[in-house]
């Protein structure tokens, strides 16, 4: 498995995160180099055992082979998958069956799937394939979600620069599943702030993945207790995981678009506590 690399990423309590260094904070939050040519790059979190990877099919097809720590004889033999193309187009054979995926599409896979392979339809404009991953109690169907297919709403407004549409793609309003959402954040022009209100939700983790970062620019993602936050800067295609206990909310010194993907104890999306602007330290 040369072209798999995984590391696992352990669970922080809040009163130690407290005492960490921007290095420190970076080394158990933040998640780069997700896209590596030729290569799947897997972050197995102890966060609700949650997945965060990247595939980047550049000259070969990817195989999505189990890793040492699921102890599985195939990859999703007890989980389930979630894939959205950030890249260029993509065809994914599933136990066989294959899927056309194009930028912003999303892709749902179901427990019990032995083989998944990833390939890029343009070997000129290769395609780069974020994902999440969660254990599965039960089994559902395979089923490919456009933006067309998600669920919309509008929120924030452009006087507060939070002015966003949020695409519900991977929900249990669009699909059944287990217990993983995840949708996609787009912004109306001049707006810079995503998830404000912040919020945190004990029921469940998250990770947010952040794209379309432009070159030379970068963003500012908060996280922490509401009364002791930390900060960290990213770049294009880099993710933070986000515990049950932070909040998570950014802001971007230009446009740029982003991943949320969820797992834990129930599939409400509203289930958040809303921390007020006033309220953070």
């Amino acid at each position: 498995m040369k072209h798999i690399k995984y590391e696992i990423r352990y669970a922080s309590h809040p009163d130690d995160v407290k005492k960490y260094d921007t290095q420190k904070l970076r080394e158990h939050f933040l998640v780069s180099n997700l896209f590596e040519r030729d290569k799947i790059k897997i972050v197995y979190t102890e966060y609700d055992r949650f997945i965060v990877g990247g595939a980047f099919p550049f000259k070969n097809e990817l195989s999505l082979d189990p890793i040492e720590p699921l102890k599985a004889d195939y990859f999703l033999e007890r989980r389930e998958l979630g894939i959205i193309n950030v890249g260029g187009p993509a065809t994914i054979s599933v136990d066989g069956e294959e899927y056309n995926l194009e930028y912003k599409e999303a892709l749902y896979i179901g427990r019990g799937v032995k083989s998944v392979v990833f390939k890029s339809a343009d070997k000129n404009n290769p395609a780069k394939l974020y994902f999440n991953s969660a254990n599965a109690h039960s089994t559902y169907s395979t089923k490919k979600v456009t933006l067309e297919d998600a669920v919309t709403v509008e929120l924030g407004s452009l006087e507060q620069s939070n002015a966003r549409i949020i695409n519900k793609l991977i929900v249990n309003d669009v699909i059944p599943t287990c217990q993983l959402q995840m949708g996609l954040t787009e912004f109306k022009p001049g707006s810079v702030w995503n998830t404000m209100p912040a919020h945190t939700h004990g029921r469940r983790m998250e990770t947010y993945f952040y794209f379309e970062i432009e070159e030379g620019q970068t963003l500012c993602h908060f996280m922490g207790k509401p009364d002791e936050t930390r900060h960290i800067f990213l770049k294009n295609n880099e993710a933070v995981i986000s515990p049950t206990w932070s909040l998570h909310a950014g802001v971007g010194t230009s446009k740029y678009a982003f991943i949320w993907g969820m797992a834990g104890e129930n599939l409400d999306y509203g289930d958040m506590d809303v921390i007020q602007p006033h309220e953070l330290r």
